[in-house]
Formats: C-alpha cells, structure tokens, sequence
C-alpha cells in the first residue's frame, strides 16, 4: 500500500513538473489520468503490479 501511494505520489509530481516547465497541456493529463484508470481495471493490472512490485525490489535491493 506505501509503495503505491509513493508510486502514485511519484507519478503525481512528474505531471505537475511536465505541467509546469515542458508545457503538458491539461488535456494530456486527464487523458493520460483516465487511462490510468481504465488500464487499472483492466485483465493486464496484476502484471502491471507484479512488475512494478519487482522493479521496486530491485531498486530498493540496490547498494550505494
């Protein structure tokens, strides 16, 4: 539940950031938010989710 709420925090600041400096129009947004969503209820979710799970394990199994 963290890591998808941190994803989603993520996420949230990337668009604000593309908004406001490289000129994402709105209407990009709440297109590219409406997918989201449709693809979260879609049959591909748990593979979407299997595989951010294992992206994040492998970022957070990294040694600096």
């Amino acid at each position: 539940m963290i890591l998808s709420i941190s994803g989603v925090v993520l996420l949230g600041v990337i668009v604000f950031l593309f908004f406001r400096k490289d000129g994402l129009k709105l209407s990009h947004a709440l297109v590219s938010a409406l997918f989201g969503f449709y693809l979260a209820s879609s049959a591909i979710a748990p593979s979407i989710k299997a595989g951010g799970a294992s992206l994040a394990s492998l970022l957070g199994g990294i040694k600096l």
